[in-house]
């Protein structure tokens, strides 16, 4: 009688070797998917009878979840509000077209002064020409010059854009600005992206990362208080003044480029970012996690960690990339809370701003159980408030390792696509081992490139794939346990 593995043995296999952790920023856009069922299913486990446990309706109660979840990230086009008080994925979207239009501005100026360059230069010959005589118009040879006697644009390449390519605003929406341009346009662009698509539709989930989507107001505000607020003291908790803050915010919702330099206060811009944060209609963390997140103040220790991270696995992109973003920045504020001194011996004041006090102000924004202006949306018992701030600690204090995909969970996502698309599984598996997976050839002694070839399963029996490779990915034959 065969003996039976237990589901925990096989969820803890060991991974293959060589594979790393990875960003979760870094997964296709389909891998990502399957990590948010994965992770959903842990969680079930670990929290039983709790907020994420919808014993009703079985797999229907998980697809519930998984679209609401979704839902988030769609755009919404009746909103008349270009940032404040509208959904995170409008506000990139809204962002993403006034790039567009910059960008339409920019070229359109480009070919401006092309032609009123080339205009310049065509009228300096034709005045040459008509002060040095018609003799002189003769070349040596007796024929006219080939000089054009009308004007020519330099360079008409700017008059199209380069098919298949993404505009110049996603790559620079890229995490630290460090993927080369070919990895940069393999990314999936968030409006190519059809929330609609599903495995069992035409249309597939993309094979490619999804692009960094931080809305532009959040990453000014961190980039001005990380450049010009680190030193101030009591930053977020001192005053600003209303009048320049609603002017901001103004010309922020009205879709202005708007430039934070040293002559803005740092005060303003702290409460700038806070009240963005604060009349989200959904926060970064979705009321339907609010009860997940907050039940993890109660555990300790690698459980408390791991199931703040199962939890970060289910956010929408858009509000992922963003709480990430806040992270780091609050991180880098309260390493300068205590004072310290310059080489020169002289102090640097600290702001004082410890990662509790952080936790304490953006806590309330980030975790909120009822929309604003809800009836008791603002009344939180003492047991609910701690939760937050402690909560909002540890995502503060851990936010490099709670936003990485660990080998063991990169191994269960590729197990369970090895079992619902194994077409696509030998080109996720020769992204994660390059190394193991070099260019095959094939019988006309071509090279080929790796890709999604449709009946792969039956190619490992036929020795196609490279036997270190196969040795290396042995652990897709393994049931993940959904």
């Amino acid at each position: 009688m065969a003996k039976v593995v237990p589901r925990c043995v096989l969820q803890r296999t060991c991974p293959s070797p060589g594979m790393q952790p990875v960003a979760l920023q870094s997964l296709s856009e389909l891998e990502r998917a399957s990590l948010q069922e994965l992770a959903l299913f842990r969680l079930q486990e670990r929290l039983p009878g709790g907020p994420l446990s919808p014993d009703r309706d079985g797999s229907r109660g998980i697809k519930s979840i998984l679209q609401k979840l979704e839902s988030f990230s769609k755009e919404r086009k009746e909103c008349s509000p270009q940032t404040f008080g509208v959904p995170l994925a409008q506000v990139l979207s809204n962002d993403r077209a006034c790039r567009q239009l910059q960008e339409a501005v920019g070229r359109t100026r480009r070919l401006c002064l092309q032609v009123e360059d080339t205009v310049t230069k065509f009228r300096a010959q034709r005045h040459k020409r008509l002060g040095m005589g018609t003799s002189c118009i003769r070349a040596p040879d007796g024929a006219f010059p080939e000089e054009p006697l009308s004007p020519t644009l330099l360079d008409r390449s700017c008059w199209s854009q380069r098919r298949g390519a993404m505009s110049v605003d996603s790559i620079t929406d890229l995490s630290d600005n460090t993927s080369k341009l070919l990895e940069a346009l393999q990314l999936s662009h968030p409006h190519e992206l059809d929330p609609r698509r599903s495995r069992g539709k035409k249309k597939p989930l993309s094979l490619n990362p999804i692009t960094w989507q931080v809305p532009r107001i959040v990453d000014r505000c961190c980039t001005h208080l990380e450049t010009h607020g680190l030193q101030t003291v009591g930053i977020f908790r001192v005053g600003s003044s209303k009048k320049r803050v609603q002017q901001l915010r103004e010309e922020f919702d009205r879709g202005l480029d708007v430039f934070l330099d040293e002559q803005q206060s740092v005060h303003d811009v702290a409460a700038l970012l806070k009240e963005f944060l604060r009349d989200m209609p959904e926060p970064l963390i979705p009321r339907e996690l609010y009860g997940a997140f907050l039940s993890t103040a109660s555990m300790e220790g690698p459980a408390q960690l791991e199931t703040l991270q199962l939890l970060l696995f289910l956010l929408p992109p858009c509000h992922s990339d963003t709480l990430l973003r806040l992270l780091r920045f609050l991180a880098e504020v309260a390493r300068h809370a205590e004072s310290s001194w310059d080489p020169q011996g002289h102090q640097i004041p600290g702001n004082k701003m410890t990662v509790s006090n952080l936790a304490t102000v953006f806590g309330p924004n980030i975790l909120q159980k009822e929309k604003p202006g809800e009836k008791d949306a603002s009344a939180l018992n003492f047991e609910d408030s701690a939760a937050i701030i402690l909560v909002l600690q540890r995502l503060i204090e851990h936010h490099h390792s709670l936003f990485m995909v660990s080998p063991e969970m990169q191994c269960d996502v590729l197990r369970r696509l090895f079992q619902t698309d194994p077409d696509v599984i030998e080109y996720l598996l020769r992204r994660k081992f390059p190394d193991l997976s070099s260019e095959q050839e094939d019988p006309r002694g071509e090279d080929r490139a790796p890709s999604a070839v449709p009946g792969w399963t039956r190619s490992l029996e036929r020795g196609s794939v490279s036997s270190e490779l196969y040795s290396n990915v042995s652990f897709l034959n393994l049931d993940v346990g959904i």
